[in-house]
């Protein structure tokens, strides 16, 4: 496993973080609870370091209780990094809020639910349109002062947003949606943004919501099978636009001898100043495929040929 710094924060992380949205059990189909431990376990055991939640992934914390059951006994081996700002009411509505009053009781909340005394990385889940982000930013600053959190990230913030967050509070990271798919971090300047201030990257989607991993087959919008409101990938025209890309990327995964998920998270890596490719494996073997990911790079020949794949494909 490789370890990059996490921004200014002086933390070292993996460069595979293990995502845990699935693990809420409401998003991504149905989430066996002992698997997902598993999965997290096999993470470990294969030197990812950094394990990512939020208080919104599943009803009532349900994710960050699934990581609790998992870090119980490890701990000092985690970095571990949750969210804060986004409320859910009645299981489903979401309400972004990050008044510093509400974002205190959120807080001890997470550290009650991961069975905690102090949070490595806390991020704004998403900014707050009516509330604003600077006063929640200052109130993040004094739970840092206290000891409470050891770093400050937001999540799904603009590039100006990004520079407030900077000056305000001294983030150490942002996470931003990042894929071969989804390449809006990198044409809004949240990336560019980043590289030039010494922020950590620590890109979500990494694979698509498995799409990139070789799972290409459509998704009914259904119980707790939401994946196909929220990525595009899943219909057409783009299931048919990613059937074909995903054969290419498979090309140079049997070259390789690799599985094509690691060439998807290869990818991800090798743009600019990102620090860690966050995937949300629920199993253990697709874990321990994630983290291999880890022991290889990609070509400049091979980048510059998924690249242009990828432009031929989608134009």
């Amino acid at each position: 496993m490789k370890y990059r710094k996490l921004g200014n924060s002086g933390i070292d992380v993996s460069v595979i973080g293990q995502g845990t949205w699935a693990m809420g059990n409401d998003f991504f189909g149905d989430v066996d609870e002992s698997a997902a431990i598993k999965a997290i376990h096999a993470s470990l055991d294969n030197g990812v370091n950094l394990i990512d939640t939020a208080a919104a992934y599943g009803d009532d914390g349900a994710s960050e209780k699934v990581v609790a059951k998992a870090i119980k006994g490890r701990r000092d081996k985690v970095v571990l990094a949750t969210k804060v700002g986004v409320l859910r009411f009645f299981g489903q509505n979401y309400v972004k809020c990050c008044d510093p009053t509400v974002m205190r009781i959120e807080l001890e909340m997470s550290l009650t639910r991961l069975g905690t005394d102090y949070i490595d990385l806390y991020q704004i889940h998403w900014p707050d349109a009516n509330f604003g982000i600077e006063p929640g930013l200052r109130e993040m600053v004094k739970m840092k002062e206290e000891g409470k959190i050891r770093a400050i990230g937001v999540s799904n913030f603009t590039p100006a947003q990004i520079q407030i967050a900077i000056d305000v509070a001294d983030i150490a990271s942002v996470q931003p949606p990042l894929s071969l798919l989804d390449r809006r971090s990198l044409e809004d300047g949240v990336i560019s943004l980043c590289a030039d201030k010494g922020v950590g990257v620590l890109s979500y989607g990494s694979i698509g919501g498995g799409i990139l991993a070789g799972k290409v087959e459509a998704l009914p919008i259904a119980g707790n099978e939401l994946r196909g409101a929220f990525y595009a990938y899943y219909a057409e025209p783009m299931l048919s636009k990613c059937r074909e890309l995903v054969t290419f990327l498979q090309n140079i995964a049997d070259q390789r001898g690799v599985h094509v998920a690691e060439v998807s998270i290869n990818w991800v890596l090798a743009q600019r100043e990102v620090t860690t490719a966050l995937i949300g494996a629920t199993s253990p073997e697709k874990a321990t495929i994630n983290a291999k990911a880890a022991d290889w790079e990609l070509t400049d020949e091979e980048l510059n040929s998924i690249n242009a794949e990828y432009d031929r494909i989608m134009k």
